[in-house]
Formats: C-alpha cells, sequence, structure tokens
C-alpha cells in the first residue's frame, strides 16, 4: 500500500486530553485539558474509569470546538480492554456513528488517518477520533492485576492512564495543524515473546513504516522537524535508530523523540518509560498540536506503534505481532494553506 496523500489537507480543529492522577508528575501535564483525582474516577471498576476518560475528552474537544455531538458525523476510536468497551460504550453514550478499530497502541494514528481520509475524500464534514488507555485495567489484562504489588524488570512500561481526541474538518485557517499524508503499517514480528518487553517487539514494525513512508513520499528525516514515535520507550527508541542505521537512515537524537520516553521523564518507577494508546494521543493532541498551532513547529511525522498480543496469544506461547502507522502533520502558519 502507497502513502495516502490528502491533497486537501484536512484540519484538526480540536483536540482535548483528560489524564488521571499520576499524569499530572508528567513534565507536560500543562498541555493536559482536566485530570482525575484517583483511578476509580468515581466508577466501580477500572474499566468503567476508562470509559469516562473516553467521554470527558469527546465532551471537552466539543466544548472547545463549540460543537455538539449532533455536528460530528463519525466517531472513531480505539483501546486496549476486550472488544474495545471502552470506546464502544463511549459511542452509545454519545450516539454518532462509530466506526471502532484496533490497532493496540498504534490506534491513535490509525484513527487519525482514517478520519483524514474520509474528510479528504467527501465522505464526511466532521470526525471525531480518539483512544483512551487505563493503568490499572491494563495491567490487570494483560499482566497481573496491580494490587499482587509484582515485581517489574527494567524493561516493563507504565500504561498512561488518560483519553486524547481530536476533531477533523474541512481545510481552515484556524486549524492546530493540517494531515498531510498517512503510511500505513504492516504487522512485523522480531520474535519477542515478554509481555514487559512492548518497546523491543514494537521496534521493527516501527522502523518499517518510517522506512517506507520516507521511500515512498521521497522524503529523508531532514524534511521533518520530529519524528515521533508512540510508546517505544528507552529499549524500543534505541533499537529502531539501530534498525534504520542500517539502512543509512540516521535518525539524531533532536530529530527523532518518543512519546514514552518524554511522557513520565525524570520519573523512576516507570521503568522504560510510558505506554498505551494514550501515550501518543496525549503528547500528540496537546504538546506537539500547541506547537503546530504555534508556528514555532512546521511539520511532524507521528509513528504510533502498537503491541497485537492478547492474554490468549501470551498463554500459546505466541510471539507478539506488532504494526506502526505514521501520520504526517503540518502547521497551518508554514505552507498549511
Amino acid at each position: 500500500m502507497k502513502t495516502w496523500h490528502f491533497t486537501s489537507l484536512p484540519s484538526i480543529i480540536s483536540s482535548a486530553v483528560a489524564a488521571g492522577p499520576f499524569e499530572k508528575n508528567s513534565p507536560y501535564s500543562s498541555s493536559f485539558d482536566t485530570f482525575f483525582e484517583d483511578l476509580y474516577m468515581g466508577e466501580k471498576t477500572f474499566e468503567k474509569a476508562q470509559r469516562k476518560l473516553m467521554e470527558t475528552a469527546s465532551n471537552k474537544v466539543l466544548e472547545k470546538a463549540a460543537l455538539t455531538k449532533e455536528d460530528i458525523d463519525c466517531l472513531i476510536s480505539g483501546d486496549l480492554i476486550n472488544q474495545i468497551t471502552p470506546s464502544s460504550m463511549t459511542a452509545r453514550t454519545l450516539e454518532i456513528p462509530y466506526l471502532g478499530i484496533f490497532s493496540a497502541c498504534a490506534s491513535s494514528m490509525e484513527g487519525l488517518a482514517l478520519a483524514g481520509a474520509l474528510v479528504d475524500g467527501g465522505f464526511t464534514d466532521r470526525v471525531l477520533t480518539g483512544v483512551s488507555s487505563h493503568n490499572a485495567a491494563t495491567e490487570k489484562q494483560f499482566r497481573y492485576p496491580t494490587e499482587y504489588g509484582g515485581q517489574k524488570p527494567p524493561t516493563a512500561q507504565w500504561t498512561v492512564t488518560a483519553a486524547g481526541a481530536v476533531i477533523v474538518s474541512g481545510n481552515r485557517e484556524d486549524s492546530l495543524a493540517h494531515i498531510e499524508k498517512a503510511t500505513i503499517g504492516r504487522v512485523q514480528d522480531i520474535n519477542v515473546t515478554d509481555p514487559f518487553n512492548m518497546g523491543a517487539a514494537m521496534s521493527l514494525a516501527a522502523a518499517d513504516v518510517i522506512e517506507r513512508h520516507l521511500t515512498q513520499c521521497g522524503e529523508t528525516p531532514d524534511d521533518y522537524d520530529y519524528i515521533i514515535t508512540g510508546d517505544l520507550a528507552e529499549i524500543g527508541y534505541a533499537t529502531v535508530k539501530d534498525i534504520l542505521e542500517k539502512k543509512n537512515i540516521h535518525l539524531t537524537d533532536d530529530k527523532y523523540l518518543d512519546c514514552g520516553k518524554l511522557i513520565y521523564q525524570g520519573i523512576d518507577e516507570v521503568m522504560a518509560g510510558g505506554s498505551g494508546p494514550a501515550c501518543s494521543a496525549a503528547m500528540v493532541y496537546s504538546y506537539f498540536l500547541s506547537q503546530l498551532a504555534e508556528g514555532s513547529v512546521n511539520r511532524i511525522l507521528v509513528v504510533a506503534t502498537g503491541a497485537l498480543l492478547s492474554p490468549l496469544t501470551f498463554q500459546q506461547k505466541e510471539t507478539i505481532p506488532c504494526i506502526a502507522h505514521a501520520v504526517s502533520l503540518i502547521s497551518p502558519k508554514n505552507g498549511g494553506q
């Protein structure tokens, strides 16, 4: 599949991030819109709390755009929980025509790519797309409940408790950013079986889609202010650099960033870094979108990364197949019109 080129340059017109209590410690927390004081968020279960995160981000992004749910043609959402139920329950609440997606932690850019395609193709006028994750709900499903107090290796990552959402519309001068291109990832497997080593597992998928995007677009890393991966954290970040270096694609530390490394920067207890669908969404839909909106950054390539395992495949000793999707965003102030 070739890279999608969005000739009309669809606009991201609004964004919102709702986050959990631990995320207040992030050095980027001032960019987030709202926080909850505890992981239950007034609900009886962590899974219901995750739904509340997604509903809160969705309502906030509508409020910031001065729109109602009736103004939205389609909701695209995904998460990690069984059968993406937090997303589906949010769709039940919002009553917007709904496309549920699953690319694990790569779902943020899958949703954004699809939203851009629907608007660019003239099929919709406005699309709300977003993702969510919840630390305690994810640990319970994929590893061990946090109440067990199990020890984790240094390769483990801390699932971000947050939801991020944006509204994509036709090309507008007041946009936060324009969606320029998207490269859909291929499932890759580097033969990792350890669910506590997601960064290494996802590295090959990230490197593959970065290489394909640059090659198909006739570009180099220098054509972007930043290339930003989703949640590879310390282990996967270094591995991607090594893989691409062997292909003569040189990523420097000032050019190549990772949301998993950034979101909990300076916090020791997160091991290798952050993870989860909301890891990339929280960072990109707040801090990096604000940079694009201001024009301090002209062009970024966002590569969300996801591990396509389930509790069942892990129990059956399967290796972990992974996916990454890439979307390039440009500033409305520098070449976006």
